[in-house]
C-alpha cells in the first residue's frame, strides 16, 4: 500500500475535527481552486469514514464569461465523489455597496447560509488557508484597522444561524496545491486572483516578497499573530460585555463608571453600546467610537455626536443619552459634533 501523502493527511485531519464538531452536517464551500478542492476532496474521504452528511455548494458569481458552466463542473465532481447534495448557487453582486470584493463576498455568503438553511446543515466549510490569513493581517495593517482587523479571520463565526468554518487556517496554500496534486484533482486558477483591480492580488504580491526577502516564516508569523490578537480581542471583549452589563440603563452610561475603565475596554463597551441603539453595525465606525470617547474623555460642553442611521448621542447630567433617529443637519450618520443650540437633546 503506498504511503499516504503528508499534506493530504494534515488537510484531512483539520476536516474531520470540523465535520465531527457539526450537529446536521456540512456543506462544504468549492470554487474549484487549489484550497477549495483539497477542502472538499478531505471532506468526502471523512464522509466516506464517518458516514457523516456531507455536501458541496460552489458559488456562481457570473462575474466571468463562462462561470455558470464552471460551477456545474464543479458540482459534478462533488456528486462524483458522494457530496450530498452537491448545489450551485447563483448570486447577484450588482446593487451592493462597497467596492466589487466586498459586494462579491456578500453575495457569497449570502448564498452559502441560504443553501446550508435550505438542506438543514448547520456548518459550512471555507478554504482559506494560512496565507488568506497573512494577506488579510497585511491588509489590516494598511487600512489602520486596530485590533479587530489584526485578528484576521475567525475560524468559527455564525451568520444567521449558519457556522462558517475554516479549518485550515493552519494549512499553508503550498500544501493545499501539493494535496491536488497528490490525489489528481481537478484544479482551477481564478484569474480574479491576479486582477491588480483587486487589493487582495496586491496583499498577495507584497506577500510574496516579504517571504523572499525574510524568509518563508513570514507567512506563519503574520498569521501566528491573528491568532495571539484574536485571543486578546476575545478577554477585552469579554470584560467590556460584563462591564456594559452592570452599567447600562434606560438613564444612558454613567460617565464616572466609563472613565475608571482602561481605554481599551471602554472603547468596547462604547461600541458594543452603539451596536444595541437602531445603527448599522457595519457603518459604524472608529471615527464614531472616538467621537463617543471625546464625550467622556474631553468633555468641554460640545453637542451630540451623529451615529448612522440618524441616532445622536448627548452628554446629559454626567450620562451619555441616545436621542430617537432623526435627519441630522448635514445628512444621516455625520461624525461631527452638531451646535449645541439647534442639536437634539441640549449639553
Amino acid at each position: 500500500m503506498a504511503a499516504l501523502d503528508p499534506d493530504v493527511a494534515v488537510i484531512r485531519r483539520a476536516v474531520r475535527r470540523a465535520v465531527l464538531g457539526s450537529a446536521t452536517g456540512v456543506l462544504v464551500a468549492c470554487s474549484g481552486g487549489a484550497d477549495s478542492m483539497a477542502l472538499a476532496a478531505a471532506a468526502a474521504f471523512v464522509r466516506r469514514r464517518s458516514g457523516r452528511p456531507v455536501g458541496l455548494v460552489t458559488v456562481d458569481h457570473q462575474l466571468q464569461p463562462g462561470s455558470a458552466e464552471r460551477a456545474h463542473r464543479v458540482a459534478e465532481w462533488g456528486r462524483s465523489v458522494g457530496l450530498a447534495p452537491a448545489l450551485v448557487s447563483t448570486v447577484d453582486t450588482t446593487d451592493r455597496t462597497g467596492g466589487p470584493e466586498a459586494a462579491a463576498r456578500d453575495a457569497r455568503y449570502e448564498g452559502l447560509v441560504a443553501a446550508a438553511t435550505e438542506h438543514g446543515r448547520d456548518t459550512v466549510l471555507l478554504g482559506h488557508t494560512r496565507d488568506d490569513q497573512a494577506e488579510t493581517v497585511l491588509l489590516a495593517l494598511v487600512r489602520g484597522a486596530g485590533p479587530r482587523g489584526l485578528a484576521g479571520m475567525p475560524v468559527r463565526r455564525v451568520r444567521d444561524g449558519t457556522a462558517l468554518v475554516r479549518p485550515l487556517l493552519e494549512v499553508g496554500r503550498d500544501q493545499t496545491r501539493a494535496a491536488c496534486v497528490a490525489l489528481d484533482l481537478p484544479v482551477w486558477d481564478d484569474p480574479h486572483n491576479d486582477d491588480p483591480a483587486f487589493r487582495r492580488t496586491h496583499a498577495r504580491r507584497l506577500l510574496e516578497s516579504l517571504a523572499a526577502s525574510l524568509g518563508p516564516a513570514v507567512v506563519g508569523n503574520l498569521a501566528r499573530t491573528a491568532h495571539l490578537v484574536a485571543v486578546d480581542n476575545a478577554a477585552l471583549d469579554e470584560w467590556a460585555v460584563d462591564v456594559l452589563v452592570k452599567v447600562d440603563t434606560d438613564a444612558g452610561l454613567p460617565v464616572a463608571e466609563l472613565l475608571v475603565l482602561p481605554a481599551a475596554v471602554r472603547g468596547r463597551v462604547l461600541h458594543a453600546w452603539a451596536r444595541r441603539l437602531p445603527v448599522s453595525g457595519s457603518a459604524l465606525s472608529y471615527r464614531h467610537v472616538a467621537a463617543l470617547e471625546a464625550l467622556v474623555t474631553a468633555w468641554r460642553g460640545q453637542g451630540p455626536v451623529w451615529l448612522p442611521g440618524g441616532v445622536a448621542v448627548v452628554r446629559r447630567e454626567g450620562r451619555l443619552v441616545a436621542t430617537d433617529p432623526v435627519q441630522p443637519i448635514g445628512g444621516t450618520g455625520s461624525v461631527g459634533h452638531a451646535d449645541r443650540a439647534t442639536g437634539p437633546g441640549g449639553p
